[in-house]
Formats: structure tokens, sequence, C-alpha cells
């Protein structure tokens, strides 16, 4: 009896871990981790005198309540076209692992209660910027995904507004640098999602998704602009120096970074194939942490 009893406790916390993983999973960890680091970027820049940790922390959990509920509320909006790609398709809604109606649920709760925790513990400002980046990513970028290859642009916008959160939740205001920040977000973002588009097309192609990499018939179109936007983002990311955030140090890393992902951008142009643009994708994930890195260093140490 005694052996039956403790073998149904292990079965019943294996099925828990299991349950708690599947939720885990709906609200995109990854993504959520570097959203607060951008978030905690625009913070230590936005900060003028000593940082308040008690904020920061306070910032950190509204904002990471309300990007995991974001990304349970998309992956709810998405649950029946991630079921005909393969790269989505073991999501846990298509995989029918937990039912819409509960992803529903955790995801409103977790949205709500992170721009209303941030109102209650941060400032006005700050939620503002989280009901919008919310509504942004659900409401505008999520069903324009169906309709249009410039949701790629539009999708940029709610991705970028993330520092503007750390910013305000510092300043409680919005002032140039903070618009630096979000210039330098939106531009990465391009070559990026254009490198995963080229990787995926038929992936996308399967579900109805008119990215640029599916309806290019010619090819060579996604090159192109990426290439066009990792150039532009070369200023873009100079202007912390110009505008007296940043010094010396952050402006011969952000020369050296920007240079290598223009660089990985127009080798996609010069050979339009899976190897360069894998590689692409690749100096994009290293880039952006590399580049923030240096911009908070060099802020701690000026």
């Amino acid at each position: 009896m005694t052996v039956r009893t403790d073998n149904a406790r292990v079965g019943a916390g294996v099925q828990e871990h299991a349950r708690s993983k599947v939720y885990v999973e709906l609200t995109k960890p990854r993504i959520t981790a570097m959203v607060l680091l951008t978030v905690a970027v625009g913070f230590v820049v936005g900060s003028v005198g000593p940082m308040s940790p008690v904020v920061l922390v306070n910032l950190l959990i509204g904002a990471g309540l309300s990007c995991s509920g974001a990304g349970a509320l998309n992956q709810y909006l998405e649950r029946q076209v991630d079921g005909y790609m393969d790269r989505t398709r073991f999501r846990p809604l298509p995989a029918h692992q937990v039912s819409p109606s509960a992803a529903l649920l955790l995801g409103l709760a977790l949205s709500i209660g992170g721009v209303a925790y941030l109102a209650a513990t941060v400032n006005a400002i700050t939620a503002a910027l989280d009901g919008l980046t919310l509504t942004s990513y659900l409401f505008v970028y999520t069903p324009m995904k169906r309709l249009s290859p410039l949701s790629t642009l539009i999708g940029a916008v709610p991705g970028a507004l993330p520092p503007l959160m750390g910013w305000a939740a510092a300043r409680g205001d919005l002032g140039a640098g903070a618009f630096c920040l979000f210039a330098i977000l939106f531009l990465w973002q391009i070559p990026h999602f254009l490198a995963i588009g080229e990787m995926y097309k038929s992936d996308y192609s399967k579900g109805g998704f008119p990215m640029l990499s599916v309806i290019d018939l010619g090819g060579g179109a996604s090159g192109r602009q990426a290439v066009v936007y990792a150039s532009v983002l070369i200023p873009a990311s100079l202007l912390s120096s110009m505008l007296g955030l940043t010094g010396s140090t952050y402006f011969w890393w952000a020369v050296v970074l920007g240079a290598g992902y223009a660089g990985a951008s127009l080798a996609t142009v010069v050979a339009p194939n899976l190897k360069t643009y894998r590689r692409l994708l690749l100096v994009s994930v290293t880039y952006l942490p590399a580049l923030l890195a240096a911009m908070v260093i060099d802020r701690l140490g000026s």
C-alpha cells in the first residue's frame, strides 16, 4: 500500500511538473527575457543620479507579467495557424496540451495584471506604454501578419517600445534619448526578421503569411532591405553618444558591431541562400545584447 501511494505521489508530481512546463512555454520565456533586457537597459540609460533598485524590480515584474501574457494571447490568437507550420505545430495549443480557454484566461490575467502593477508601483506613463505595446502587438501586428508583408515594419513598433518603458520608469517622462533607444530596437528587428522569413519561408507559405520571402518571386528583396536597415542602424546607434548618454567606448563598439551587422546583411545580397541568412540571424542575436551591454557598461562607468 505504501509503495503504491508513493508511486501515485511521484506520478502526480511528474504530471504537475509537465503541466507547469506547458504553461511556461505558453508565455514565450525566451522572448520575455529579451524584452526585459531592453527594459532594464532603458532604465539604466535613462537614470539620472542613483538608480532605485525598488523601482527597477517593480518595473521588471510588471513588464515580465505583461510580456508573458502577450505571449500566451498571441498563441491563443494564432493557435490554428500554428498547427499548419512545422516549427510551431508542437506549441501547447496546436499540440492540445492546454485548452484555448485556459490560455486565454492566463494571457488576460498576466497582461492586465502587468499593466495594473506598473500603474500602482512605477508610474502612469510606464503603464500606458505597456498597454500600448500590448494592444499594438496583439490587435494590430498579429492580424496584419495575415494581410501584408508590411507587418514586419508594424511589428517592429511594439518590439521597440520596451526600452521607452524603462526610460519612463527612471525619469517619469520621455526624451530624445528614449527615442534613440526606440530607433535602435526598431531598425535592428528588420534584418533579424527578414532572415527568419527567408529561413522558414515554406512554413510561412503553409500558414498563409504573406512574408516578403513568400511573395518575392524574383528573390533578393529581403537581402536588399536588410542592408538598408542595417546601414541606417549604424548612425542611429551612435546618436546616444552624440546626445551625451554614452561615451567613446560605446561609440566605437557601436561602429564595429554595426559594420558586422551590415556586412552580414550584404552577404545575403551577394549570395542569397540559407547559409547566409542563417549567418545573418546569428549575427543579429549577437549584435543586440553586445550593443546593449556596451551601452550599459559605458553608461555606468561615466
